[in-house]
């Protein structure tokens, strides 16, 4: 059996075009997309501002329809989708991290990481609370698991996050720019993680303008002006735990 040959596409984007009407102009800023994403895979998508790449979010997040094309997420057509349909399959299907967490403040981890599950009406609430623990002991938060959002430091707020993204068990974790607010090292914390969930089989979709990432990525996706310039799978992905391990420790005051 082929490795890849058999792995199931997860996303496939098929000549998707985005465009949006700015006073009497039109901004062409999706111009033709076309890719699949098969299940396990780490793909770092990096552009820099104007490339599109935020637009591209916003389809593969269900935020937004191709103005043409198709986007297709885990057998899904997305683009004839109504609102409210499309909204349900964003809250099953897809875990979000944002560079800003999106916690809700002075509330309890566990709190934070049921909140998709409170969407679904088949999971009990005894069931909710024993998932958040779960994701939260996955992301190693099992012992803060009543610390309120306002009690953590930017990593752990973003591990909380992460958490939550997990606690529907996803299709795709798609994470924005998720290192963008947190220091050298609390970066490599997160990208620990990340490669972990990685080796785990979860499929990760990393958006972000720091070419340093794609590093620890298994395949990167370069857009500019709208258009994909590159798509390289990595064949030498490097250890985040190895280069935690090699940055100098904490000075303490």
């Amino acid at each position: 059996m082929e490795g890849n040959e058999q792995k199931k596409v997860v996303i496939e984007l098929q000549n998707v075009k985005r465009n949006f009407i700015v006073g009497d102009e039109v901004v062409h800023a999706l111009r033709g997309v076309s890719f699949k994403i098969q299940e396990g895979e780490f793909v770092t998508i990096m552009g820099t501002s104007g490339s599109g790449k935020s637009t591209l979010l916003n389809q593969l997040g269900c935020l937004d329809t191709p103005t043409s094309g198709e986007y297709i997420l885990d057998g899904v057509h997305v683009r004839t989708m109504k609102r409210r349909e499309r909204a349900v399959l964003r809250n099953r299907k897809i875990g979000f991290v944002f560079q800003n967490y999106n916690l809700l403040p002075k509330t309890t981890a566990v709190e934070n990481v049921e909140l998709p599950l409170m969407y679904n009406s088949s999971v009990s609430a005894k069931e909710r609370k024993e998932r958040a623990v779960k994701a939260l002991e996955m992301v190693g938060l099992g012992n803060r698991l009543y610390h309120k959002s306002n009690q953590m430091s930017g990593g752990q707020m973003q591990r909380v996050a992460i958490a939550r993204a997990l606690v529907n068990d996803p299709a795709v974790l798609l994470a924005d720019e998720a290192t963008g607010n947190l220091d050298t090292r609390t970066s490599f914390e997160i990208l620990v993680l990340f490669q972990k969930l990685h080796a785990m089989g979860r499929t990760i979709i990393f958006v972000t303008h720091n070419p340093e990432i794609a590093q620890y990525s298994s395949r990167n996706i370069t857009l500019r002006d709208g258009l994909i310039r590159e798509d390289t799978l990595n064949s030498n992905i490097l250890s985040a735990a190895e280069a935690l391990a090699q940055l100098p420790l904490p000075q303490d005051d």
